[in-house]
């Protein structure tokens, strides 16, 4: 039996689960603002507790890395580390569109006839961070931010059932009216990552723990807010 801590924490939901092999023992989540960092460690020692267990009963932790809010892949990746250090275990990772994938087939998601799926996360605008998969899971298209059209996925459309899946759906189905089209506007849980997580261990990707970085996917720009700017002053 393989023993993994799953973190999630790229969108607005944090989440936390506990697995054995690829069965949920435990999971924990919350939508509460800028709660991240807060919330991600005490999940993960409330799931423990309640089970009996150390974090050394565990043979790894994996980390949804991105793309995705680069404060919220901040704060999962650097807790994820925190654990693999404290425990003495290995770190997994898995990307974050594999998780939406994950979730839309094991949560029944798909429409009747789906050819593919297309996992989203908002990116601001009427951009997201998207791929393409097949029904089964497997990725034909790269990861890459687009920005959203009323011929964005025509080509795909055209050959049958999509669905769009992520924090990003809602925006997009307002753009594309295709019948071929079904949206799902959810975000990545961590108890859609066991069986990735699995995955990747049997495999041994296993990832460097002092060097690891999260999946930026685009550079983090900071910007000074409007209220901040005095009359009369620009930034330099």
């Amino acid at each position: 039996m393989t023993r993994i801590i799953s973190i999630e924490t790229s969108t607005a939901l944090c989440s936390a689960a506990l697995s054995e092999d690829t069965h949920i023992v435990a999971f924990k989540e919350s939508r509460e603002p800028k709660a991240h960092a807060a919330l991600t460690a005490k999940f993960v020692k409330e799931m423990l507790d309640e089970n009996g267990l150390r974090l050394q009963d565990c043979d790894a932790v994996c980390v949804s890395m991105g793309p995705g809010s680069y404060t919220g892949l901040r704060v999962g990746v650097s807790i994820a580390k925190g654990l693999c250090f404290g425990g003495k275990l290995p770190l997994l990772a898995t990307g974050t569109l594999d998780v939406l994938v994950q979730q839309a087939i094991e949560g029944g998601l798909l429409p009747d006839g789906c050819k593919y799926i297309v996992p989203m996360i908002d990116a601001r605008r009427m951009e997201a961070y998207t791929a393409v998969f097949t029904a089964g899971g497997e990725q034909i298209r790269e990861t890459k931010p687009e920005i959203f059209t009323q011929d964005s996925y025509l080509g795909l459309l055209e050959e049958g059932p999509v669905l769009f899946i992520g924090d990003a759906a809602g925006k997009c189905a307002t753009v594309i009216s295709h019948t071929s089209a079904s949206f799902c506007e959810c975000c990545p849980k961590a108890s859609s990552m066991p069986a990735l997580a699995m995955r990747e261990y049997k495999e041994k990707r296993l990832r460097d723990v002092a060097y690891f970085e999260p999946f930026y996917l685009k550079e983090f720009v900071a910007t000074v807010s409007r209220k901040n700017i005095l009359p009369g002053k620009q930034s330099s």
